[in-house]
């Protein structure tokens, strides 16, 4: 075996995530279906790992994305149980990492949305080449119910998807986009019966399994270099606007909010 081949066999096990190579197809899954997958700092970090061995070893065709259970991904945990005072950014820079390797990835990149979408979730749905979701998944950016700003990039793949008002409509107002209307807008590829979902996935895996892998690749980095030219410097600004952010009182008064299901009383401080 070659030092590429043992690219992603070398990757070392992370808790609430779970990595498979299985003839081309490398599935990477976040495996916390109790919080409808929200991620932590080791698990962004295990994702953005998990990508760039997969850009090293050839045996990958193409990466399938997804979540266990019945969503995608919830987003960061601000659950009763996570901590939301003092809190670090090195969620966000392990974030940015994961995006920029889904992004550079010389291989398509399949996010899988059976159900809810939420937070930085759509960031890494959005960051791949192709999004199916069930007719039962939703998109949510839900940072300003919390006193925050999107960041992994949403700010741009959003905006590259929708269009500017459209993307200022959801991250402003944070309201929930049904797959039928994520479609219509263009931030999914397809959607699909929630009873034929998994059939669908298999049949789009198989089709990119069969395709031409370097004009894949060649097409990915074309189009992306098109409509991608603001993500690098996006991550830069949401990392920079997100850190003053989450240090902020309005983010912990957000966060209790939620956590006590009430809402929130912003003081713009």
């Amino acid at each position: 075996m070659t030092a590429s081949h043992a690219a992603i066999d070398s990757l070392a096990p992370v808790a609430g995530l779970t990595v498979a190579l299985n003839d081309g197809v490398f599935s990477v899954t976040i495996d916390r279906p109790e919080s409808l997958n929200s991620v932590t700092t080791p698990v962004l970090a295990g994702i953005a790992d998990a990508m760039e061995a997969a850009a090293r070893d050839p045996r990958v065709r193409v990466v399938r994305f997804g979540g266990a259970g019945r969503g995608f991904s919830s987003g960061a945990g601000i659950g009763a149980e996570d901590e939301v005072d003092g809190v670090q950014t090195d969620i966000i820079v392990e974030a940015n990492r994961a995006i920029r390797a889904i992004a550079a990835l010389p291989r398509p990149v399949v996010a899988v949305v059976q159900g809810p979408c939420a937070g930085i979730g759509v960031s890494l749905a959005l960051a791949c080449d192709l999004v199916v979701a069930s007719d039962k998944a939703f998109f949510l950016l839900a940072f300003t119910k919390i006193g925050l700003m999107p960041d992994g990039g949403a700010s741009a793949l959003v905006a590259a998807a929708v269009g500017r008002i459209r993307a200022l409509r959801l991250a402003l107002l944070a309201e929930r986009l049904s797959a039928a209307d994520a479609l219509e807008w263009g931030l999914v590829s397809a959607v699909y019966p929630a009873e034929e979902f998994d059939a669908e996935v298999d049949k789009l895996l198989a089709t990119v399994l069969a395709g031409p892998a370097a004009a894949f690749s060649k097409t990915k980095h074309a189009i992306n270099s098109a409509t991608l030219t603001e993500l690098d410097a996006t991550l830069d600004r949401e990392y920079v606007g997100q850190s003053i952010l989450l240090n902020a009182h309005d983010f912990r008064e957000g966060a209790r909010a939620f956590q006590e299901r009430r809402p929130a009383v912003f003081t713009d401080s």
